[in-house]
């Protein structure tokens, strides 16, 4: 485990890793970006907690990887404002226009800092888990040498159907 402390900004992120992946080409990698109600209390309005239980089963299958915890949470919001943002949701907003109802824009998150902690650990190349296709147009412009994405393909739960339904539809994420 590293802790990364963002330039020029309080965020820190946290990195795990397993196997020696330094030097490595195709690193099994997920960059997740925080999400306390998935990740930690296992919502069922989001597919968040699941991707992240994937990647590290794939990444301790595979015995070798590394999980990117960036400090963002709900797309950049915060915490406070994604709490708001699910009572938007349970009034009958989306997932979308509950964070514009907010006055903020469909996606704040950054995945530049990613560079720095595969610079860190000269990795040479990773196979990203992802089904986000801003994060992989992100990762791919940057210094980052991506062999390709792999989709993590989560169950919908009736909760979650019309969350995973906007992120098909308007967000062209791969589900």
């Amino acid at each position: 485990m590293v802790s990364f402390k963002e330039k020029g900004s309080s965020k820190e992120h946290l990195v795990l890793t397993m196997g020696d992946i330094r030097h490595k080409e195709n690193v099994l990698t997920r960059v997740h970006s925080e999400c306390l109600t998935g990740d930690v209390f296992s919502s069922l309005k989001c597919d968040c907690g699941q991707q992240l239980e994937t990647s590290l089963e794939m990444i301790a299958k595979k015995k070798e990887g590394m999980i990117v915890y960036l400090k963002q949470e709900g797309r950049g919001i915060g915490l406070f404002n994604k709490v708001n943002a699910y009572a938007l949701q349970d009034s009958g907003l989306n997932t979308i226009e509950a964070n514009h109802s907010l006055g903020f824009e469909t996606d704040l998150r950054s995945f530049d800092h990613v560079s720095v902690v595969i610079d860190f650990f000269e990795v040479q190349s990773i196979n990203l888990l992802t089904n986000n296709p801003v994060k992989i147009a992100a990762l791919t412009s940057s210094t980052i040498k991506s062999s390709n994405a792999k989709s993590l393909i989560i169950q919908p739960n009736p909760f979650n159907k019309d969350y995973l339904n906007i992120k098909k539809t308007n967000l062209n994420h791969a589900l």
